[in-house]
C-alpha cells in the first residue's frame, strides 16, 4: 500500500494500431473456425485459471488491494465466466424459415470482428473475462485496455489465453489512460467498444464511438437502493446490507448504498449493522482473515472523505467509521485505509444520498410504505441494481417489478452468477454482460433469402 508496485509504458497511436492489426489478423483463422474447436480453448483456459486460482488471486489483491478471501471469489468467477461461454461457443446458430414454393431463408450469427474492452479498477481479472469470454466464443477479437491503476492482472490473461492455444493476437492488452482509449475507440479497423467505468466517461465513449457508427456497451454506475421490510429475516438483512456496501472496500458499482429501513425496525436493524460493521477486519489484504484492504488511491480516498464531510455538513450522522485507519504494521502505514461508515439521520436530498460515493460508506434512511419507498428508491437517475429483503413473497416479486434497475436481488445482494445477465437501466447504461444476452452484443444477425423459383419481375 503506497507503494510503486511496478512501471508501465502508456500505448500511444502507434501501440493501440499495431495491437488492433494483430488481432484483426488473428480474427482472421478465429473466425473460421468452428464454434466447438473454440469451445476447447476457452476451456483450456479455464483450466489454466483454475489450476493457478491461488497465485492469480495473490496477484488481484496485489493489483488492486481487496482482500485475499474476495480475490479467490473474482478468480473463480472468472473460470466460470470462460467455462459458460465455452458451453455456449458450439450451440451458436441462426435459424432455416419457409417461405412459398419451396424457397426459404435462414439467418447466420456472425462475428463482429475486432472488438474493444475497457475495464474498471475494482474487478480487473473478472471483468477482462466477463467481456473476453462471450466476444472469443462469438468468433470475435479483443484488444483490451486495463485502467491504468489495475494493469497488472489482465496481462496474465493474455498470456493464458495465449497458453490455451488462441491464434496470436487474437487478445491484446494496450495499457494507458484517457489518450490510449481516445486511439482505441476512434480506430477505423475497431467493430465494437464495450466500456466498465464512470458515467462521465461513458458519455464521452458514447459520443467517440458515434463518430464511427460503432455499438457500445456500458457499464456505469449506480446509487442502488436496497429495502428492508420490517418482516424480513433480520440477520440476513444486516448480513446482505454489509455484502451491498463493503465488498471491495465500497468500490462496487452495484452496491446498495441506499439502504431504506422500515420505520418499525429501524433501531434494531441499525443497532446491528453499527456494531458488525465495527468488527470488520481491517488491514493487510493478504493476510486470510483480513475482510477489508485499502482504497485504489490517494486521490480517491481523499474524494470518499470529501462526502463524509459534506454529509456531516448536510445533517448526516455517523454512527461509526469514516475516519482514517492505520494499521499498527509499519510496512502498511502508508497505505489508503479508512474504516467502514455507517451514516444515519439521512434525507433523499442529501449528496451523500444522490451521488455514486464509491467507497465503504453505508446511508440509513427510514421509510413507512411500500409505496412511498418504490417512489424514493426510483427517484434517482441512475438504475444498476436494487434488492429487497421481506419474508412475504408476493411483495418481493411486486416490489422488484416497480423497480427500475437491471439487477435485482431478493433476499441476498451482489452475487454475480455468470448464467445471468448483468447491466442496468437509465444513466447505469445499457447492453448486458454475461447470460446468453452477451451473445446479442457480441455478434450480428445476418439474413439470407433463397428463392427457389424464377424471380418474377414487376418490370
Amino acid at each position: 500500500p503506497g507503494r510503486v508496485i511496478s512501471k508501465l509504458l502508456c500505448s500511444g497511436e502507434k501501440e493501440v494500431n499495431l495491437a488492433v492489426q494483430s488481432a484483426k489478423a488473428a480474427f482472421k483463422i478465429w473466425s473460421q473456425m468452428s464454434g466447438m474447436e473454440r469451445s476447447r480453448v476457452l476451456l483450456e483456459a479455464a483450466r489454466i485459471i483454475r489450476e493457478q486460482r491461488e497465485e492469480i488471486a495473490t496477484l488481484e489483491t496485489i493489483n488492486n488491494g481487496k482482500s485475499i478471501f474476495e480475490a479467490r471469489v473474482d478468480i473463480d468467477i472468472s473460470w466460470q465466466c470462460l467455462e459458460y461461454y465455452a458451453g455456449l461457443a458450439g450451440s451458436l446458430a441462426g435459424e432455416h424459415i419457409q417461405l412459398p414454393g419451396g424457397s426459404f431463408g435462414y439467418t447466420r450469427r456472425e462475428p463482429l470482428g475486432v472488438c474493444v474492452g475497457i475495464g474498471a479498477w475494482n474487478y480487473p481479472f473478472q471483468i477482462a473475462c466477463w467481456k473476453s469470454a462471450p466476444a472469443l466464443a462469438c468468433g470475435n477479437a479483443m484488444v483490451f485496455k486495463p485502467s491504468p491503476f489495475t494493469p497488472i492482472s489482465v496481462v496474465r490473461l493474455a498470456e493464458i489465453f495465449t497458453e490455451a492455444g488462441v491464434p496470436k493476437g487474437l487478445f491484446n492488452v494496450v495499457q494507458g489512460g484517457v489518450a490510449t482509449g481516445q486511439f482505441l475507440c476512434h480506430h477505423p479497423d475497431v467493430a465494437k467498444i464495450s466500456f466498465t467505468g464512470s458515467v462521465p466517461t461513458g458519455i464521452k465513449i458514447m459520443e467517440m464511438a458515434a463518430k464511427g457508427i460503432k455499438p457500445v456497451t456500458l457499464e456505469l454506475g449506480g446509487k442502488s437502493p436496497l429495502i428492508i421490510f420490517s418482516d424480513c429475516a433480520l440477520e440476513n438483512a444486516v448480513n446482505g446490507a454489509l455484502m451491498a456496501n463493503f465488498l471491495t472496500q465500497g468500490e462496487v458499482c452495484c452496491n446498495g448504498t441506499r439502504v431504506f429501513v422500515e420505520r418499525k425496525i429501524l433501531d434494531v436493524f441499525t443497532k446491528e449493522v453499527v456494531k458488525r460493521t465495527q468488527k470488520i477486519k481491517i488491514g493487510d489484504p493478504l493476510l486470510e482473515d483480513t475482510r477489508m484492504g485499502p482504497l485504489i488511491n490517494r486521490p480517491h480516498l481523499d474524494r470518499v472523505q470529501g462526502f463524509i464531510r459534506q454529509a456531516k455538513e448536510q445533517g448526516a450522522e455517523v454512527l461509526c467509521g469514516g475516519d482514517l485507519y492505520v494499521p499498527d504494521d509499519p510496512k502498511l502505514k502508508n497505505g489508503y485505509y479508512m474504516r467502514p461508515c455507517v451514516l444515519g439521520n439521512c434525507t433523499d436530498d442529501m449528496t451523500c444520498v444522490k451521488e455514486e460515493i464509491f467507497g465503504p460508506v453505508m446511508s440509513i434512511l427510514p421509510f413507512d410504505t411500500e409505496e412511498e419507498v418504490v417512489e424514493r428508491a426510483n427517484n434517482t437517475k441512475f438504475g444498476l441494481a436494487g434488492g429487497v429483503f421481506t419474508r412475504d413473497i408476493q411483495k418481493a416479486h411486486r416490489v422488484v417489478a416497480a423497480l427500475k434497475a437491471g439487477m435485482c436481488f431478493i433476499n441476498n445482494y451482489n452475487i454475480s452468477p455468470v448464467e445471468l445477465p448483468f447491466g442496468g437501466y437509465k444513466a447505469s447504461g445499457f447492453g448486458r454482460e454475461n447470460g446468453r444476452a452477451a451473445i446479442e452484443y457480441y455478434s450480428q444477425l445476418k439474413t439470407v433469402c433463397v428463392e427457389m423459383g424464377d424471380v418474377e419481375s414487376v418490370f
